[in-house]
C-alpha cells in the first residue's frame, strides 16, 4: 500500500515539503544580505517589517507551520487532517509501525520519522513550535530531510550547485528600495559551436505573407461593395531539439550561436488565504518547472500578492545559481490574507518599468484563484480604477507603439474571471481558465513555451489598394488594433510578437467597382514591417499584387474556402460576445439560443459541407459554450470563465487554456504552435519522470494546425 501512495503522490508531484526558517537576527536596513544556503526565506518578506515582531517570538530561527507545504488533496487522504499521528508533518508520508522507517514522538506528543525530525535540525516542532529540549541526531547514512529522490521540482534545486556564502542570495530584509533598478546586468555569453533552438534555415523569410481572394473570377457586370481578402501570415519555424537534462548555464551555450530572444519575465503570484493548501503546491511546482526552462540570458522576478505585494526576487539571470535562488524565494511563500490583484499588478509593472536594461522580450504572467477582496471592486464592474493602475508600460492604450502583455491565468471555480480578462485585453496578454488545479502546470507550460520562440517584434500589416476605383471597407483583425485611412486606401493592422510558427489570418473588405472593358481587376497588396528581436534590424516584406479575373460572363463560382473558413471564426466570436452580453443580463436562454443559431448558420457553409477541422472545432466549442449555460450556477462556476479564455484566444489567435486541457489533440486548441506542444511535453514528462529521464524523452511534433 504504502508503494502505490508514493506512486500516486510522485505522479501528482505532492513530495515537496521544505520548512522554511524565519530569520530575524540582524538589522533592517533594507540592503540584500546573503543567506546560509541551508535557509529558506521566510513568510516574512511579504508582510511589513512593523508586523515582523507579532510573528516571530525571538531572535532566533524558527520553522513556519506547514501550511506553506504541500497538503494531501482530501480526496487522497481523508486521515491526513485527522491527527499528526497518522501523518509525518514533515514529509506528509503516513506513519506505521513496522513499515519499515522508525517513529520518534517528541515531548509534545507530536510524532515524526526518525529520518525526518533529525534532517529538521531544530529544537522547535514543526507544528505546535513548542521548544523541545532534546532531538535525535541523524546518522550519516540517513537520506537528509527523508525526501524522495524523485521529487521532481526538488531534484531541480538540489542538483544546482549549491551558493557559496561571499555570492549574493537576494533575500530583502527590510523595507524595499523605492526604485527597482537593481536589475541584473545582461552579459552576453561565449559563442559555441553548436545551437538547439534555431531558426530553420529553410525559410527565406521569417514571414511568409499568403492572400486568397473570396473568388478568383467576378463578371465585369458586377461589382461588390464587400469583397473579401484573407490575408494569412505565418512566422519562421524554429528548430526546437531541447535537452530538459541540461542546465541553464549548458542550454544558454547551445543557444548563444543561434540564439532564441532572452525573455525579461515578471511572475505576480496569488498567495492569499485561498491558495493554501494543493493549490499553492501546485504553484510552487509549476513555478519549478518554469524556472528549470528559463536559459542564462533570461531574467525573472517574482512578485507575492496577498493583502499586500512583496517583490520576492528581483529581475535576476536565470543561471545555475540564479535558478536555485529563485526557487528558493518561491519556496519561501506560505498562504494567508486577502487578494489584492491591483497592488501585485503594479509592482510587476513597476520592476519592468523601473529596470535598467532590458531583453528583447518582455511579459508578465499573472496567476490567482480568487476576487480581489481588498480594492472593493465588484465583479460585474467595468473596471475603471484597474485600467489606471496598469502602468503606461504595458497598457496597450498609452503612447507607446507596443505594450508589455499581461498573460493571466485564472484558476478554480472562484476566480474572477471578468477582471482577468480586462487585464489582459488592456495589456495585449491572453486569459486562460485553468479548471483542474491539477493543471496549472501545463497552461502555464504553453505560455511559456511561446514566450520562449519569439521570432518577430512590432510586426505591422500594411494593406494597399492598387487601384484608383477600389477603397477599403473594413479590416477584421480581432483584438488587434488596426485603422483605415479616410481616404480608404490603405489599412495598418499593429499586430506586436509573433512566436515561431504562429499564424494569423485577417479579413480585408474592398469595394469592387464594375469593370467595362478591363479582363482583370488588380486589388491589393500586403507588405510587413517588423524587428528582429536579436539585430533589433527593421525588415520589410510584402506579397505580389492580388487580381481577380474579370470575364464578361462568369459561372457561379464557390467561395474560397480559405476565405470561409476565417469567416466561421469571425461569425463564432461575435456570437461569443453576443452570448455572453445576454447570459450576464441574466438571459441565459437567449444566450445559448445565439449559440445554436451561429452554429446553425455555420452548418450551412462549405467549410461545413467538406467537413473542415475549424468548422469542427467552432461548432465543438459552441456547444461546449451551450452546455456551460444551463444553469445560472453552471455559468457563474465555468461558463463565464470558459466563454472569456475561449474570446480571447479567438481575438489574438493564440492558443489558451481552457477548462481541463491544453491538450493539443482537442481541436478547440487551434492555435498551439510547436514550441507550445514541445514544452507541454517537458511538462508532463516533468510530472511522471524524474528529471533524470527526462533528458531521454523525444518532443513531438504537433499535428498541422487546419487550414
Amino acid at each position: 500500500m504504502g508503494s502505490k501512495w508514493r506512486k500516486v503522490k510522485l505522479s501528482l508531484g505532492l513530495n515537496l515539503c521544505a520548512y522554511l526558517p524565519r530569520t530575524t537576527d540582524g538589522d533592517d536596513d533594507g540592503d540584500y544580505h546573503p543567506l546560509p544556503s541551508s535557509e529558506r526565506l521566510s513568510d516574512a518578506v511579504l508582510l511589513p517589517p512593523s508586523n515582523w515582531e507579532n510573528m516571530v517570538p525571538s531572535r532566533t530561527t524558527t520553522p513556519l507551520p506547514s501550511s506553506h507545504c504541500l497538503r494531501l488533496p482530501k480526496s487522497l487522504s481523508k486521515s491526513s487532517s485527522k491527527s499528526s499521528k497518522q501523518t509525518c508533518s514533515i514529509c506528509l508520508m503516513k506513519m506505521k509501525q513496522g513499515d519499515g522507517h522508525a517513529i520518534f514522538t517528541a515531548e509534545c506528543s507530536h510524532s515524526f520519522h526518525f529520518h525526518c525530525v533529525a534532517s529538521h535540525n531544530n529544537q522547535v516542532c514543526p507544528v505546535c513550535r513548542s521548544k523541545w529540549k532534546e532531538i535525535p541526531i541523524r546518522s550519516p547514512g540517513l537520506d537528509p530531510g527523508g525526501r524522495s529522490r524523485n521529487d521532481a521540482l526538488m531534484d531541480v534545486a538540489h542538483r544546482l550547485p549549491v551558493p557559496q556564502r561571499n555570492l549574493n542570495q537576494w533575500h530583502i530584509r527590510g523595507p524595499e528600495p523605492g526604485v527597482f533598478n537593481d536589475d541584473e546586468s545582461l552579459d552576453h555569453l561565449p559563442v559555441i559551436a553548436e545551437s538547439n533552438n534555431t531558426l530553420d534555415n529553410t525559410s527565406d523569410t521569417t514571414i511568409k505573407i499568403e492572400t486568397y481572394p473570396e473568388v478568383s473570377t467576378a463578371p465585369r457586370s458586377h461589382s461588390y461593395d464587400d469583397f473579401t481578402i484573407l490575408v494569412h501570415l505565418k512566422a519562421a519555424a524554429m528548430a526546437a531539439i531541447r535537452n530538459p537534462s541540461l542546465s541553464g548555464d549548458q542550454v544558454s551555450l547551445l543557444q548563444s550561436r543561434n540564439p532564441r530572444a532572452p525573455v525579461d519575465l515578471v511572475t505576480v503570484l496569488d498567495i492569499s488565504g485561498s491558495m493554501s493548501g494543493t493549490k499553492l503546491a501546485l504553484l510552487k511546482r509549476a513555478m519549478g518547472f518554469l524556472i528549470q526552462n528559463l536559459g542564462c540570458n533570461d531574467r525573472l522576478s517574482v512578485i507575492a500578492f496577498s493583502s499586500n505585494a512583496r517583490r520576492l526576487f528581483p529581475l535576476r539571470r536565470m543561471s545555475d545559481i540564479g535558478q536555485q535562488q529563485a526557487l528558493r524565494a518561491v519556496n519561501s511563500v506560505i498562504a494567508n490574507g486577502g487578494t489584492n490583484i491591483a497592488e501585485g499588478l503594479r509592482k510587476g509593472g513597476k520592476v519592468m518599468e523601473d529596470r535598467t536594461e532590458k531583453n528583447p522580450v518582455s511579459s508578465i504572467i499573472l496567476l490567482s484563484d480568487g476576487r480581489d477582496t481588498i480594492n472593493g471592486v465588484g465583479m460585474n464592474s467595468s473596471y475603471p480604477n484597474y485600467e489606471s493602475l496598469i502602468p503606461l508600460s504595458i497598457r496597450s492604450g498609452s503612447n507607446r507603439e507596443f505594450q508589455i502583455p499581461v498573460h493571466t491565468f485564472g484558476f478554480g471555480t472562484d476566480h474572477d474571471a471578468s477582471l482577468m480578462h480586462s487585464i489582459s485585453e488592456i495589456s495585449g496578454g491572453t486569459f486562460s481558465f485553468i479548471e483542474t488545479e491539477t493543471m496549472i502546470q501545463d497552461a502555464l507550460a504553453q505560455c511559456i513555451g511561446g514566450l520562449l520562440s519569439v521570432v518577430v517584434q512590432e510586426l505591422q500589416v500594411c494593406v494597399e489598394c492598387m487601384n484608383p476605383k477600389l477603397c477599403l471597407s473594413s479590416l477584421k483583425a480581432g483584438s488587434y488594433r488596426s485603422h483605415v485611412s479616410a481616404d480608404g486606401k490603405t489599412g495598418l493592422i499593429d499586430v506586436g510578437d509573433l512566436y515561431a510558427d504562429e499564424e494569423r489570418d485577417f479579413l480585408v473588405s474592398v469595394k469592387v467597382p464594375a469593370e467595362s472593358s478591363q479582363c482583370e481587376t488588380s486589388l491589393l497588396k500586403v507588405k510587413c514591417f517588423y524587428r528582429d528581436p536579436l539585430t533589433k534590424e527593421m525588415t520589410s516584406t510584402e506579397s505580389g499584387v492580388v487580381r481577380i479575373q474579370r470575364p464578361k460572363i462568369a459561372g457561379q463560382e464557390e467561395m474560397s474556402i480559405e476565405v470561409d473558413r476565417q469567416r466561421n471564426r469571425f461569425r463564432a466570436a461575435d456570437a461569443m460576445v453576443e452570448a455572453r452580453t445576454a447570459a450576464e443580463q441574466g438571459d441565459l436562454a437567449g444566450a445559448v439560443s445565439i449559440l445554436e443559431n451561429c452554429q446553425r448558420v455555420l452548418s450551412e457553409t462549405v467549410s461545413a459541407k467538406s467537413r473542415d477541422r475549424l468548422w469542427v472545432a467552432l461548432d465543438a466549442e459552441l456547444k461546449e459554450m451551450e452546455e456551460r449555460m444551463v444553469s445560472r450556477h453552471v455559468y457563474e462556476v465555468s461558463g463565464r470563465a470558459y466563454i472569456l479564455s475561449g474570446l480571447s484566444s479567438h481575438s489574438w489567435q493564440r492558443a489558451t487554456a481552457r477548462g481541463d486541457s491544453t491538450d493539443g489533440s482537442s481541436l478547440v486548441q487551434a492555435y498551439q504552435t510547436p514550441s507550445m506542444v514541445e514544452m507541454l511535453t517537458q511538462s508532463q514528462a516533468f510530472l511522471l519522470s524524474s528529471p533524470s529521464r527526462q533528458g531521454l524523452l523525444q518532443s513531438p511534433w504537433s499535428q498541422p494546425k487546419p487550414r
